[in-house]
């Protein structure tokens, strides 16, 4: 009888642990890979949806080819997802992987079945050398230059250095508290806004991947850096301003 119990017992433990691979196999994808592995799989899969989730303008100065642009930022992003097919790989990216994260949630939520987000997005694969499509639109100025830039850090005590973006939402929450700071150190400090999106050539020059970034200069030397959000508690105590 103990036998009987024991052949029973272990058969619904092995048909018990075939269900749990079953469902697990047919779980929806949603990852985040980096720009070698997001390469390849546009190389290897056939029919993936390649979808640029920045703003037209974005697009317009360089993306990768045959992506299709779907701003996420726009009224009708949900919409023109809809449009997609939901059986199909979408592989998506945006400038430095925000909005594409986020893209990639919501489609995961409408029930997508495999999506791929690139890490660190398009700033990333520039960084790396690897080749973007230009749009049609009128060819804006680089930006700032290195020469430049180095007269606006030099000759001052301290300078902090915010790369940011428009539409970027940590860096308009980091935005408040670095003007904070600089109001409150004044006579020794000074903030300087840097917009990625003008000045992109500068921005792969400086091997920066990801914003909000920050620097800060002491008469011209860079002692700190910062990659991501920071409080202001944090700031103060790792620069010691």
């Amino acid at each position: 009888m103990k036998r009987i119990y024991f052949i029973a017992l272990l058969a619904s433990l092995v048909n018990m642990a075939s269900c749990q691979n079953t469902s697990s196999s047919q779980g929806k994808i949603n990852e985040t890979i980096s720009v070698d592995d997001f390469q390849r799989k546009l190389s290897d899969i056939n029919n993936a949806q390649l979808i640029d989730v920045r703003t037209p303008e974005e697009y317009a100065g360089g993306h990768l080819k045959n992506a299709v642009n779907i701003n996420y930022n726009s009224g009708a992003f949900e919409e023109e997802l809809r449009k997609l097919d939901k059986s199909k790989p979408v592989m998506v990216y945006c400038l430095s992987g925000g909005r594409s994260s986020r893209a990639a949630n919501k489609m995961q939520d409408m029930g997508f079945s495999e999506v791929y987000n690139m890490d660190g997005g398009i700033m990333k694969w520039g960084n790396a050398g690897k080749p973007l499509d230009k749009g049609s639109a009128p060819p804006k100025s680089n930006g700032m230059t290195t020469d430049e830039f180095n007269k606006m850090v030099l000759g001052k005590k301290y300078v902090l250095v915010d790369y940011n973006a428009k539409w970027c939402e940590p860096c308009k929450k980091i935005m408040p508290i670095l003007e904070s700071v600089a109001a409150k150190r004044k006579d020794s400090l000074s903030l300087l806004k840097i917009d990625a999106d003008d000045n992109k050539e500068f921005m792969k020059q400086k091997g920066i991947s990801g914003i909000p970034y920050l620097e800060l200069y002491k008469d011209g030397r860079l002692v700190w850096t910062h990659d991501g959000f920071i409080e202001e508690d944090q700031l103060l105590q790792e620069t010691k301003l």
